[in-house]
């Protein structure tokens, strides 16, 4: 017996193996700051947990259509008009286990053995396995601070061949936290569209974003391009992680098949998840989750700050999500060091650039902004102590 070569040639995520360390010295008694994952501390919505509660009451719970609850696809198509100021087709919905789902069915339904898809480096590096899971071929475009870490659309034209059959673009990304300014992101959208390649662009921290310098609130790529592929998440907005949830909105000539898929793939998302998900929606859950943006923003300049005295650079500060992406190359040590000694000496737990491409792998840290505001501080002061440690450097 053989193992497949997907799977023998398929990176792990170091951020969830740093995790699994981190649980480990937990478990022999120590504090850990867990700064590495991105995983809002607050829970879903409390009427979400409350639905949650209702809905296991013992009641059958069978499978929903493969494309999700109808009710559910409505209420997201809600979200976007009143949120977004977008029509969007609930048909066109489909409603995922977590966006993991969605990129996967995306993936799927775009990408034949040899197709080239366009990626920033750095990037979400599951991304990429999924594109290989297909036979795809990544191309990965290295991003600068001046591009704010994001595509453009010169560096999409340097990458760009006779076989790219897709564009992915992250906006806000991780690692970084930072957007790509909406007209450059509608512009490779369009160079996209018009040499016939796909656009799947990942929102699931749109609605953490920041306003635009001129105080336009975050826009949806669909308000541009309704054609593209657009993922989405109950897990970063609404707090909602373990809950597996997600969704993505299709172009109209990608429904029947991506259905087809969804069926074989997963059959349908989590029903009881499905049924407490629709309290996302109401007014008392989206003031929740607010105020909760706003907590974030709040921690956000303690981390920036924090980093700053400490002497950590931040090239680009994030304008959305919640990570921060700064520069360890003056202490001397490669990124993969720093986060296994942090951990290993200062018991907080931080992700290194290996996980988010080649460009960045040996000189940027990703930190997570997501825990209370005491153990962020806590682990800024320990980073601190650490970095201080070190020999200093010419």
């Amino acid at each position: 017996m053989r193992l497949s070569q997907r799977a023998q040639s398929a990176e792990p995520f170091h951020a969830m193996a740093f995790g699994e360390q981190a649980g480990r010295l937990e478990a022999a008694g120590h504090r850990v700051i867990r700064l590495g994952l991105g995983e809002p501390d607050f829970g879903a919505p409390p009427a979400v947990r409350a639905a949650m509660r209702e809905v296991m009451d013992g009641r059958p719970l069978p499978y929903t259509p493969a494309f999700g609850l109808p009710a559910l696809r409505e209420a997201i198509a809600g979200f976007y008009r009143d949120r977004h100021r977008v029509t969007v087709d609930p048909a066109r919905i489909a409603v995922t286990p977590g966006a993991s789902g969605a990129l996967l069915l995306a993936a799927a339904a775009t990408t034949d053995p040899g197709d080239e898809v366009i990626l920033a480096d750095p990037s979400y590096p599951c991304n990429r396995q999924l594109v290989e899971t297909f036979g795809g071929v990544v191309v990965t475009a290295p991003t600068t601070p001046g591009s704010r870490y994001q595509l453009d659309t010169a560096a999409v034209d340097r990458a760009w061949t006779d076989r790219t059959r897709a564009v992915m673009v992250a906006s806000p990304a991780n690692p970084t936290g930072t957007s790509i300014p909406f007209a450059e992101l509608v512009e490779v959208c369009r160079r996209a569209e018009a040499r016939g390649a796909w656009r799947i662009v990942d929102e699931i921290y749109l609605d953490l974003a920041d306003p635009s310098p001129d105080g336009v609130p975050p826009r949806t790529i669909l308000t541009a391009d309704p054609d593209a592929i657009v993922i989405n998440s109950f897990s970063k907005y609404f707090g909602m992680t373990g809950w597996r949830l997600g969704w993505c909105v299709l172009p109209p000539v990608l429904v029947p098949a991506v259905e087809r898929l969804a069926m074989n793939y997963f059959l349908c998302a989590s029903t009881p998840a499905q049924i407490a998900a629709l309290s996302c929606f109401t007014p008392a859950s989206l003031a929740v989750c607010e105020e909760r943006r706003g907590e974030l923003a709040a921690r956000r300049a303690i981390a920036l700050a924090g980093l700053a005295e400490i002497g950590l650079p931040v090239p680009v500060p994030p304008d959305g999500a919640f990570y921060i992406y700064f520069d360890v190359s003056a202490t001397g040590l490669t990124a993969w060091e720093f986060c296994r000694r942090a951990l290993a000496e200062a018991h907080v737990a931080v992700t290194p650039g290996r996980d988010f491409g080649a460009s960045t792998a040996e000189s940027h840290v990703r930190l997570s902004y997501t825990a209370s505001r005491a153990d962020l501080e806590e682990g800024l002061r320990r980073l601190a102590t650490f970095v201080r440690s070190l020999p200093a450097q010419p």
